[in-house]
């Protein structure tokens, strides 16, 4: 009897609890649909942005509005790419000259982020430190660092080092910073707690201050390659045999408007490639932080 009356009571809450579910798969489709109509908007936005900006340009300067010999047009440009990658550049082959110029940006990018790693956690987790070397960090901070490329060419000359350390220079002080600030912002129950329950410093540092601080340090990264690109850069554009630097600073000796924004174009490219790369490193690190609430990645 009492079974009786329990499918009774059970069978006409079935229905309305389905109707739920199906109404929560329904909102839940879409709001995917939703978003992908937007992702879409987004993208072809973008693209109608950029036909625009490059056919105003290419418009005006065969009508005469702008002089194509100073500010070059599209056509040119991608004429100029065009050669570069079939016939080669003045230097050699355009493969090269990319590949010189990334191996100055990877290593000056890795070495900068080990420094800056290292030393804002360690004048981060040390005061007296910190409080010492900070009128030295503020001046060098303060110097125009690339300036310093002219310095490190007279001492270590046209090779590959005066152009590493430039971008070692203008990496670190980035990645510093954050580390810095990130390991000052962990939160102090976190490590009181850790310290309750019998962590030295070492583990304190390597499983709770690090990990705390490694979305401070991986925001720094997106910035500071392209600051490590800019460095290997700037570097042979002051004096170098190969590498895009030598490519702009050779079409800017040439009055060459077209082959200066076809070499930015290709840094463009490469610096766009290792944003992608960054990103895919961020969320493979920090899956345990909660989701943005935001549509769009810049």
């Amino acid at each position: 009897m009492s079974d009786l009356s329990v499918q009774r009571n059970q069978a006409p809450i079935q229905p309305a609890a389905q109707a739920v579910v199906v109404a929560d798969g329904h909102r839940a489709t879409q709001a995917k649909l939703a978003l992908r109509r937007r992702r879409y908007l987004v993208q072809t936005l973008r693209i109608a942005v950029g036909v625009v900006i490059l056919g105003s340009w290419e418009l005006t300067t065969r009508i005469g509005l702008v002089d194509p010999f100073f500010f070059g047009q599209p056509s040119g440009v991608a004429k100029r790419i065009q050669i570069w990658v079939t016939r080669g550049t003045a230097q050699g082959p355009l493969w090269q000259q990319v590949a010189v110029t990334l191996e100055e940006t990877v290593l000056g990018f890795l070495i900068g982020v080990l420094l800056g790693i290292i030393f804002g956690v360690l004048l981060g987790r040390v005061r007296l430190l910190a409080d010492i070397f900070a009128p030295y960090i503020k001046a060098a901070n303060a110097m125009p660092r690339v300036v310093l490329g002219s310095i490190f060419i007279i001492s270590l000359g046209l090779g590959m080092a005066s152009k590493v350390a430039l971008a070692v220079v203008l990496v670190f002080f980035v990645v510093f910073f954050n580390a810095f600030q990130g390991v000052r912002e962990v939160d102090r129950n976190l490590i009181a707690n850790a310290r309750i329950l019998g962590a030295s410093q070492r583990l304190l540092t390597t499983e709770v201050i690090i990990p705390s601080a490694l979305s401070w340090i991986i925001a720094s990264l997106h910035t500071s390659f392209g600051f490590a690109l800019v460095g290997a850069v700037v570097g042979e554009f002051l004096g170098s045999t190969k590498g895009l630097g030598l490519l702009i600073a050779t079409a800017q000796n040439t009055f060459n408007a077209n082959g200066v924004y076809a070499a930015m174009v290709i840094l463009a490219v490469v610096a766009l490639v290792a944003e992608a790369l960054v990103t895919a490193l961020e969320n493979r690190l920090i899956r345990w932080r909660p989701n943005v609430v935001t549509d769009v990645t810049i």
